[in-house]
């Protein structure tokens, strides 16, 4: 009879603790269901050879960068990613000789698509979008006047992966694509020529989502 009292009060009690257990249980941490990431690094930005007549080479160079990203659900993500601060350029010209230097500071917004599911340890990414790229502080040798380049506009494709570290941090490597052809100008005044740059950008960062 006692052990009749022993197991019904041991089922009771298992009974009692089971809906605790299984609401605990049920609380993963994951990162799927999150709608926002953030992510900061450095890329480096390298446009093409013999961009115009006359210039060999536009050097590269590396920029800090931050991306803010919203995602729809666990695979499509709108990302608005730029450089915090300005990629510098030294010209060179034909025979190697340096013309002088140039800035430029990208801004982009893309539409992403990543996959696989949102736990995996690596999630490759692509996008395309549209970017706009500034040129500022000019400082070209020129014997008629100031040489400006115009702010390049055009489309931008992403490819990437992310390596998750937990449901909310992760490491994210990314190259990507922009089509840039931008107008020089002499003395504020529109030549016709137009550069054609068309740099890679090679980034590594570290995010978080929430």
């Amino acid at each position: 009879m006692r052990s009749i009292r022993t197991l019904t009060l041991a089922t009771l009690t298992a009974l009692a603790f089971a809906p605790a257990a299984f609401a605990q249980d049920s609380t993963v941490d994951t990162a799927s269901g999150k709608h926002f990431a953030v992510v900061g690094g450095v890329s480096l930005l390298q446009p093409k050879n013999d961009p115009l007549d006359g210039v060999r080479k536009v050097d590269g160079g590396p920029a800090p960068t931050l991306s803010f990203s919203y995602y729809i659900n666990d695979n499509w993500a709108v990302e608005l990613w730029g450089a915090a601060d300005k990629f510098d350029h030294r010209v060179r010209g034909t025979d190697g000789a340096r013309l002088g230097t140039v800035e430029q500071q990208p801004i982009a917004l893309s539409g992403q698509y990543h996959f696989g599911q949102a736990d995996n340890v690596f999630r490759p990414f692509v996008g395309a979008g549209y970017y706009e790229s500034n040129f500022s502080n000019e400082d070209l040798a020129s014997d008629i006047g100031h040489i400006g380049v115009k702010t390049a506009k055009g489309a931008i494709g992403t490819v990437g992966v992310d390596m998750n570290i937990n449901s909310t941090w992760f490491a994210r490597a990314d190259a990507r694509y922009m089509h840039s052809r931008p107008e020089l100008t002499v003395n504020g005044e529109g030549t016709g020529d137009k550069a054609k740059l068309d740099p890679w950008t090679v980034g590594f960062g570290i995010g978080a989502r929430f």
